[in-house]
């Protein structure tokens, strides 16, 4: 109990100086701070047509033209089946095709293999990272996330804080109703065993930043492991001071069913236990299970694998590369 106390002062210790918001961080001023550093904007996107051409002509107006603090907009093509691909060229990115990236590595599947695949793409200092499905974007979700990055050297890794709504099938929305396999299993999970991140709004959130050199120095969870792995992970390497957090406001983005928001929390689950295994912090006689059974209306069972594959921290890889 005494641990667990601790843990949680910490965590309020660090609240206050490290948690700030988007409307701090004024872009003009930023520019000042920005100096010789480089930023990209990552966006990993599949089948994000209605979407992504408009948030990358945001970036590009806003933060390219008129203040320029992006130096690059890279959209990550996650095998889109529409024209995800069209749309964001024809509004400004550069456009990769997620399996073209370090094609000699074999093709993994899933969001975090698109962002490790942008991180490997990019070229920026900095590197934003912001989801492909986002509704009513604004210049201040990047300017947000630059902030504490481009003003305190001493800070590594920025993570995104909003409310969710949920909106139905009736466009009414039900404030804080999003966001529920955060509120059901990531902070549960965070508060048990790493609870010197239970500061975090919203540890599962696809917006955030980080310097190039210590991002590359984590594994990347190839699916939707990834965020909680790479809190964790950065907690372990950098520490929680070199952390903070940019309340952005609203967070509008399209839901999944409840079936596949099982699934997610299924590969949450297994990228906490391996972190857990890695740490020595769990001993078990044999692995988990590596399926999850779920049931349909109609009472009809589906099997899924929820064990989720990772790609090595990619300063390791590059560095055998040139070894070779």
């Amino acid at each position: 109990m005494e641990t667990d106390l601790r843990a949680l002062a910490r965590a309020r210790e660090w609240y206050g100086p490290h948690s700030s918001t988007a409307a701090e961080w004024a872009p003009d001023a930023l520019l000042l701070a920005k100096g010789t550093t480089t930023v990209s904007v990552v966006l990993p996107a599949r089948d994000e047509e209605p979407t992504v051409g408009d948030i990358v002509t945001v970036i590009r107006r806003e933060l390219v033209e008129r203040t320029p603090l992006v130096d690059e907009i890279l959209v990550v093509d996650s095998n889109s089946t529409d024209a995800t691909a069209e749309r964001a060229a024809a509004a400004g990115a550069r456009v990769v095709a997620q399996n073209a990236v370090l094609s000699h590595l074999p093709p993994l599947s899933g969001k975090g293999e698109a962002l490790w695949k942008g991180l490997a793409a990019s070229s920026g200092d900095i590197v934003v990272f912001v989801d492909a499905d986002l509704r009513d974007f604004g210049a201040h979700f990047v300017t947000g996330l630059l902030g504490p990055l481009l003003t305190d050297p001493g800070i590594q890794f920025v993570k995104g804080a909003y409310e969710r709504p949920f909106i139905g099938a009736d466009g009414v929305r039900l404030r804080g109703g999003g966001g529920r396999v955060t509120e059901l299993v990531a902070r549960p999970i965070l508060n048990m065993f790493w609870p010197e991140l239970a500061g975090f709004h919203q540890p599962l959130g696809g917006e955030y930043a980080g310097r190039r050199e210590v991002l590359e120095q984590v594994p990347f969870v190839t699916e939707y492991g990834v965020e909680l792995g790479l809190l964790v992970d950065l907690l372990e390497l950098a520490g929680l001071d070199a952390m903070a957090q940019v309340d952005l406001g609203v967070r509008v983005h399209s839901h999944q069913s409840t079936a596949a928001l099982g699934r997610m929390a299924g590969q949450i689950l297994h990228t906490a236990w391996t972190r857990l295994e890695r740490q020595g912090r769990v001993m078990a006689a044999q692995p988990p299970a590596r399926t999850l059974l779920q049931f349909g209306l109609d009472g009809q069972a589906s099997l899924m694998n929820v064990v989720v594959a990772e790609r090595p921290p990619l300063a390791s890889l590059l560095a055998e590369e040139d070894v070779a």
